[in-house]
């Protein structure tokens, strides 16, 4: 059904797309922003962009049709598998790469890949993913464990909701992480004022029905400090998940201000040349993605119960930016990779 919204002067000078989900908490952001490319939301019979700042008086319409269905296409997508037996396989997935079709992206998927290298795969919870058990962030690399039959499915999806499978990342956050180790207990809701961001639950925002507590175990592997920042610089840590909400390291590592670098969505650090470092720091070297890499995960074999922990390396793209980054802070890159070493 058609639906018109008319812009008071207060909140003129909004985002179209945040004005809309926000008003109309049934259509994500993301919906949103595909329904104006549809030209399906309109602005005085106008079509815009998303970023469009509305005027007071200016009128929206807006025809919220349903997403086509989404399906699993084979296709030939080129895939890193670090362990695979009769039951399951585990794949390094590469930053970019989402898991399934969805919010726009039906192609160049894991599901897709999965699919086109022949792979027998379990039937899923949706007919969209089939063998996913779990997901991990677009812009989040490393292991990931595939289902080949709904009976390991089962036994794996089992294994994740006793919390019986291991899952370590390695996350670099910007700033001095003063403690060895620690623990954050918050739990993790929607954020009502942004639906693509989740967000902590505090005593300044009190628990709702939808939150859901959440426990992250983190490491200090190393640290570079800026020698003209002396509270500045970086940690590199392992991060172990107790839990697995959506963007749960990404939103911790926030509510302790020492967001995962290159993770602008919770506030990491921007410079105007296209995002990254302040380049006070690191003049002119970008990342692309997040510096957040799922580097290992621990699991009972399904048919088994055999204990199988595989690990998977650091992508070359991150390994290069810790160079240029110690190279920026006066360390020595040889030293940065005996760590890396060490742990991997």
């Amino acid at each position: 059904m058609k639906q018109d919204l008319v812009v008071s002067a207060e909140e003129a000078g909004e985002r179209l797309d945040r004005y809309v989900s926000d008003r109309l908490p049934e259509l994500s952001r993301t919906r949103v922003q595909e329904l104006i490319d549809e030209g399906l939301l309109q602005v005085d019979g106008r079509r815009l962009k998303s970023a469009h700042r509305l005027r007071a008086g200016e009128r929206i319409s807006i025809e919220p049709r349903a997403r086509p269905q989404l399906d699993a296409r084979a296709e030939d997508v080129p895939l890193d598998v670090l362990y695979e037996d009769d039951d399951v396989l585990v794949v390094n997935k590469p930053a970019g790469m989402t898991v399934h079709a969805g919010a726009g992206r039906t192609s160049g998927t894991l599901v897709n890949a999965l699919l086109g290298r022949g792979q027998g795969l379990s039937g899923g919870s949706e007919a969209f993913r089939p063998g996913i058990v779990h997901r991990l962030d677009r812009e989040t690399s490393g292991a990931i464990i595939v289902a080949k039959s709904d009976a390991a499915h089962a036994h794996l999806a089992e294994q994740f909701r006793a919390r019986g499978v291991k899952k370590t990342y390695l996350a670099l956050v910007e700033g001095y992480l003063e403690r060895a180790r620690g623990r954050i207990e918050l739990a993790i809701a929607r954020d009502p004022k942004r639906r693509v961001r989740m967000a902590p639950v505090g005593p300044k925002r009190p628990a709702g029905p939808k939150a859901r507590e959440a426990r992250t175990d983190w490491r200090v592997l190393t640290t570079m400090r800026a020698k003209q920042a002396p509270r500045g610089g970086f940690t590199l840590a392992e991060v172990q998940l107790h839990t697995g909400r959506t963007h749960q390291i990404r939103v911790h590592f926030a509510a302790l201000r020492h967001p995962v670098v290159g993770d602008t969505l919770y506030g990491a650090a921007k410079v105007k040349q296209k995002g990254g470092l302040p380049a006070s720091i690191l003049t002119g070297s970008t990342l692309g993605r997040n510096f957040l890499h799922a580097a290992k995960i621990g699991f009972e074999q399904p048919r088994t119960g055999k204990w199988i922990e595989v690990t998977a390396p650091l992508p070359q793209e991150l390994r290069e930016y810790l160079h240029r980054l110690a190279e920026a802070l006066g360390r020595a890159a040889t030293e940065i990779d005996a760590r890396i070493r060490s742990y991997l």
